[in-house]
């Protein structure tokens, strides 16, 4: 194996090792916010606070059509981690293989469907009809983009399921100075509107994407396929849909709800749209580090489930709670202090109202900010062990929170019940996928003893002979 771009995350401090693989991800993902808050800066800033609400009333389509691509990618590498963690170099070439098979599949299925029916979507969404052309005109385009994002996922899933989580850093950080510049382009040179933002979106991580398969075929020696393991092989690609479409369902299963309770704030008007597009390309920014603990645990639960060493799964867990923890009481001190200020980077000072309003969400958003944290951490550690159907009915849980409060709060509190609906889907699934998590790790090695007890006989048997 080439261990200069291979990571062994199977041995060691838990707390060291997910610091270190977990650091270049944040600055990745920090990156990748960063290039789409500048994308919404921009919008709002030349196209005005109508065009910004366009963009805005896309999000939970976007997060549930595009989520499903990259959850789908995610699971995708989850036996290619494990494989990784066994030492078994040709079932992993062959994970590898047939992942790049069904991606192409479901790359080609998912774009021609969702483009044929976006429109609808957002009529069903109650999407204003001020602001409807420009949704159809942004959303249209980022569907249209469907195999690029399969493309850029798949293979930095790969690379960090190998535990390389820098490559993947370099590439996100060229693709987001390559998506400013085009947005400016497109934008303010080219004057293509809406759609000249996402068409910069797509094209930079479209670049980002082939980027990354030059990369593996050149510094990855482990992943030089056969003519013979680039073959289809079904009992593989079982394997890969039973781990990447329950975690793609579980990403599209939680965006339903966030569909439904974006149908609820179109209801309050275009302000309210602003105000919470505003608001949750901040908050997305700030819960960068969520995420990267997620997918750190998603591979370090992974490896060591494939090398059979299930107590560094409660280590691990409990070492990234405690920086979950850590972070999520400095990220609620930077809201009181600097999240007025935050809501100035996509209005100006005259929109009192949507600043207000942003705050508002930021602020409740963040004192919750510690159970979104363990969302991310159990879950992810459950899938990287195996268990990605298990994990969809947190999914299940977010969704039932949102979708209480959209049609029940909302109609009544207005934009104070929107400030709430993540909260208590985060807190619903916490109630959920802890005991999930205990239920898991019980199972791995109730699965283990009964090995061990069948390798001992067997060991005993050939004594005996």
């Amino acid at each position: 194996m080439n261990r200069q771009v291979t990571k062994d995350l199977t041995t060691g401090s838990p707390m060291r090792l997910i610091l270190g693989f977990g650091i270049p991800l944040l600055l990745g993902m920090l990156f990748q916010q960063f290039y789409s808050m500048v994308d919404t800066m921009i919008v709002g800033q030349f196209l005005g606070v109508n065009a910004l609400a366009a963009v805005g009333a896309t999000g939970s389509i976007n997060f549930m059509i595009i989520g499903f691509c990259m959850g789908v990618c995610n699971g995708f590498a989850i036996p290619v981690a494990q494989r990784f963690g066994a030492k078994d170099e040709e079932g992993l070439r062959k994970y590898v293989a047939n992942s790049a098979w069904l991606a192409v599949i479901f790359a080609a299925v998912m774009t021609v469907l969702v483009c044929m029916f976006c429109r609808q979507i957002l009529e069903v969404m109650n999407t204003p009809a001020d602001i409807m052309d420009g949704s159809y005109s942004y959303i249209f385009v980022i569907f249209l983009g469907i195999p690029a994002t399969y493309l850029y996922n798949l293979l930095s899933g790969i690379m960090r399921s190998l535990g390389d989580s820098k490559t993947p850093l370099y590439l996100l950080i060229f693709s987001s100075v390559l998506n400013i510049f085009l947005d400016l382009t497109a934008i303010i040179v080219l004057h293509m509107g809406v759609a000249g933002a996402a068409w910069a979106t797509v094209l930079a991580q479209a670049i980002s994407g082939i980027c990354c398969l030059f990369v593996l075929r050149s510094k990855f020696p482990i992943l030089h396929i056969s003519r013979e393991e680039a073959q289809p092989d079904r009992r593989c690609m079982v394997t890969l849909c039973n781990m990447g479409i329950p975690m793609g369902l579980q990403y599209s299963i939680t965006a339903i709800g966030s569909v439904i309770l974006q149908t609820a704030v179109n209801s309050l008007g275009s302000v309210a749209v602003a105000s919470v597009t505003a608001a949750t390309k901040i908050g997305m920014f700030l819960c960068c580090p969520y995420d990267a603990m997620g997918s750190t645990m998603a591979t370090y639960a992974g490896q060591n489930v494939g090398a059979g060493k299930l107590k560094r799964l409660y280590q691990g867990e409990k070492a990234c709670s405690l920086l979950g923890l850590i972070y999520s009481v400095t990220a609620l001190g930077f809201i009181a202090v600097f999240g007025k200020w935050a809501a100035l980077l996509f209005v100006d000072a005259g929109e009192q109202v949507i600043i207000d309003q942003v705050y508002r969400f930021l602020l409740v958003n963040g004192t919750f900010y510690f159970p979104l944290a363990l969302v991310n951490i159990v879950r992810f550690t459950i899938q990287g062990m195996g268990f990605s159907r298990l994990a969809i009915l947190a999914g299940v849980c977010e969704m039932i929170a949102r979708s209480s409060v959209a049609f029940v709060l909302v109609p009544v509190f207005g934009f104070t019940a929107v400030c709430f609906a993540s909260p208590a889907a985060w807190v619903l699934a916490d109630l959920f996928l802890i005991p999930a998590f205990i239920h898991c790790v019980h199972r791995l090695e109730k699965r283990q003893d009964q090995w061990n007890k069948t390798a001992q006989n067997t060991l005993c048997t050939e004594g005996n002979v």
